[in-house]
């Protein structure tokens, strides 16, 4: 009965089980019943040990899991991140690398559609318009999609916009520039012809009117434009998605440091760009098919073209390629956390999530669309009667303004005041002027960081560059070459210099019995040191050579001057400048380096005065008013009536077919550096006075508010950035409303 009872309770069971585990009752373990009951007790026992062991182990290595997969997930997003931010760099530089290029370049593509240079200035503003059609669209709508894809289209319609600029070389004829000069003559051609009637005037009125409505039927520098304001809609998504993207994925305070990274080296891509200007410039247009040797213009002429279309297609498709990394990153990752040292760091994240959901439904304001019509007016309204916001709004459109027509057209006035190549100017500009504002731009954030400037000491430091670089530039005026000898265009044929009457009479009696074209450009220089406008117009008889090479002999115009030596002899080309103008352009690389630099240093600083004088959730409004602003009136317009200012001084145009003017050959040096630097120094000018009334009016605000710089201003500096990388909703920010939702730039 025992055994039976026993077995049968499981409460005695476990007593049973407890009190035979002792050596104190041997005896009752030699019973064969009660051996049986053990051994059962202790089986049931070894399994249950089993399963716990089980059931830990596989608790543990769930956790184990859920540790390695967060850790593989973490992995996996910071790659991610990385990767954008590789493929985000390049497109930046292939963006910056166009810009420069077409800069440089807009006086080759002026050549070779044979336009004037206004109209070449529309060229390169229909970018901003491309831009300017899109970009608030593309802000706004773009971010609802998948950003980096978003991104990754924009590369290939820009890089594709870089290309089709460049097709219309592909379907135009060979470059034909204007020249006397016959392509099979050797020492058999003479310049200087009594004949009345050649076979190039024999062209009947009936093939001259259908050559015309050819020629008007297709502009192609149309197709130029178009290309340039495809880009421009390309690029649209780069600047305010990519910005965006990266303050949404990277760390917590870290955002700043990723979009100064991208900033610094973006700049790269503008000294590659006029690098490769350089490069392209020295280069032939038609390299590669036509025969070289036959060319009798070199770098130097107004009339050389060089392969403005190679980089073209180079930077496009470097382009294209930088946005094929973009689809192959996230639509979004999860933006990493500030390190909580412990061991509850995964599940705080996890109530964080919880309550930030939480918070998102507590506060339905936030989740309602900020851009609704009646408060985009009211803050547009706010923003625009602000009078510390317009004043340098204003200032600052007319400081761009210079920039951008002093950028354009530089080359070309190196070209004509100094008599220096365009593919060498871009070299100095790539290699001297533009790295020494970008080490100004570095240098003025470091100021303003090391001695914690305020808002007032800002305006104070940019007033300051501002003035220094106007004063220095102001130097450039008496840095110049003086007058570019051409007889009959600038100073009569015995070398004097005529009344403005005078000026531009081709014609003269050591050519009066020469049958020439007054209209053809293609300049010699004499051995009395003198440039004439064509062979003809020197009054050359007689040739000897081929292409570069070919030196005209017994000038009449020539020998009238040069009556001494008798040596009336010609060469292709304008003469050379003096050793004093090689000096004057080395002077003048100097005070331009010397004044850019000047004015980067109050740069960057500047850029908080877009800011600092709103309301914060006016901010985002106000960069974008500010930005717009700027490329609409400055970098749109600026190149279109500085180009029509250059215009003005043109001395002898090129014509077509239909005797239409085309691009400028020889321009006045002294009225070009008047007009060009004067337009410069006038758009400046009121931006002094303007300096003066924004700080007034900043004191005046202050005072009345009774209210000051903040110290955390005066500490973070830096936070010019934070515009770029905090996005605020049109309305009272969070931690207005609710004091626990803390904002975190």
């Amino acid at each position: 009965m025992f055994p039976v009872g026993l077995s049968g309770h499981p409460g005695l069971e476990i007593s049973s089980t407890l009190l035979f585990s002792t050596s104190a009752a041997p005896k009752f373990v030699e019973s064969p019943s009660l051996q049986v009951i053990v051994s059962r007790q202790e089986r049931m026992a070894a399994e249950t040990d089993i399963s716990c062991s089980r059931k830990d182990s596989s608790q543990n290595s769930t956790e184990q899991t859920n540790m390695d997969s967060s850790v593989k997930e973490k992995t996996k997003c910071s790659n991610g991140f990385k990767m954008f931010m590789v493929a985000i760099i390049w497109s930046f530089m292939c963006k910056a690398l166009l810009a420069i290029f077409m800069k440089s370049s807009i006086t080759h593509i002026e050549r070779r559609f044979n336009i004037k240079t206004s109209e070449a200035g529309l060229i390169d503003g229909s970018f901003e318009i491309g831009n300017l059609l899109v970009v608030t669209l593309v802000s706004h709508y773009g971010a609802r999609f998948h950003i980096p894809r978003v991104i990754g289209i924009g590369c290939f319609i820009m890089g594709i916009g870089s290309i089709l600029t460049a097709l219309p070389h592909f379907f135009m004829g060979h470059y034909t520039y204007d020249t006397s000069l016959d392509d099979n003559a050797t020492v058999t051609y003479t310049p200087c012809t009594t004949v009345q009637h050649s076979a190039e005037n024999e062209t009947t009125p009936i093939l001259l009117e259908s050559g015309c409505k050819n020629e008007s039927a297709s502009p192609m520098w149309i197709y130029v434009m178009m290309g340039n304001m495809l880009r421009g809609i390309g690029e649209s998504p780069l600047g305010p998605l990519g910005i965006s993207y990266i303050d949404n994925t990277a760390k917590e305070g870290h955002s700043p440091f990723y979009i100064g990274l991208l900033q610094s080296l973006s700049l790269v891509g503008s000294i590659l760009g006029f690098l490769l200007a350089a490069l392209c410039a020295k280069l032939y247009v038609d390299i590669g098919y036509v025969d070289l040797s036959s060319i009798t213009i070199n770098p130097r002429d107004s009339r050389w073209v060089g392969a403005w279309w190679l980089g073209f297609i180079t930077a496009g498709i470097f382009t294209i390629l930088s946005g094929v990394p973009f689809f192959f990153i996230p639509k979004s990752q999860k933006k990493p956390k500030m390190e909580n040292k412990g061991p509850e760091s995964l599940d705080k994240s996890i109530i964080n999530d919880k309550s930030s959901q939480n918070l998102n439904l507590k506060n339905p304001d936030q989740t309602k669309d900020p851009q609704e019509l009646s408060g985009y007016f009211h803050s547009l309204k706010c923003l625009l009667s602000n009078s510390m916001f317009l004043i340098y709004l204003i200032l600052s459109l007319l400081v761009y303004t210079s920039l951008i027509g002093n950028l354009t057209y530089l080359p070309k006035y190196l070209e004509q005041g100094y008599g220096e190549s365009i593919p060498k100017s871009n070299l100095i500009f790539g290699i001297i002027l533009f790295p020494a504002t970008c080490i100004s731009l570095f240098l003025g954030g470091f100021i303003a960081r090391k001695f914690k400037l305020d808002i007032f000491g800002v305006v104070k430091l940019s007033l300051i560059s501002q003035c220094c670089g106007y004063a220095v530039q102001m130097l450039i005026l008496t840095l110049d070459c003086g007058n570019r000898p051409v007889a009959g265009l600038t100073v009569t044929y015995n070398g004097n210099n005529p009344g403005t009457d005078f000026q531009n009479v081709p014609f003269s009696f050591c050519n009066s019995n020469c049958n020439c074209d007054a209209n053809v450009w293609d300049p010699v220089c004499g051995d009395d040191g003198l440039s004439y406008i064509s062979p003809c117009l020197a009054g050359c008889k007689s040739s000897v050579g081929h292409g570069k090479d070919m030196v005209f002999h017994n000038c009449s115009c020539i020998e009238v001057n040069n009556y001494h030596s008798r040596n009336a002899s010609a060469h292709l080309g304008e003469c050379s400048r003096t050793k004093d103008c090689s000096k004057m352009y080395i002077y003048y690389v100097v005070v331009q380096s010397l004044a850019y630099f000047c004015y980067g240093i109050g740069f960057a600083p500047g850029i908080l005065l877009v800011f600092k004088n709103v309301e914060p959730q006016l901010k985002s409004l106000a960069l974008g008013v500010f930005s717009l602003s700027l490329r609409a009136l400055g970098g749109m317009l600026a190149p279109i009536y500085f180009g029509a200012v250059i215009d003005s001084t043109c001395l002898k145009w090129a014509t077509n077919t239909c005797g239409d003017q085309g691009a400028c050959r020889i321009y006045d040096p002294i009225s070009l550096r008047d007009k060009f630097f004067g337009m410069i120094f006038g758009i400046r000018a009121p931006a002094f006075i303007l300096y003066i009334f924004l700080f007034i009016a900043m004191k005046k605000n202050y005072k009345e508010n009774n209210t000051g710089p903040s110290k955390s201003e005066e500490k973070n500096v830096d936070e010019f950035q934070v515009p770029l990388n905090n996005i605020e909703q049109l309305g009272p920010p969070a931690s207005d409303t609710h004091p626990d939702n803390e904002t975190h730039v």
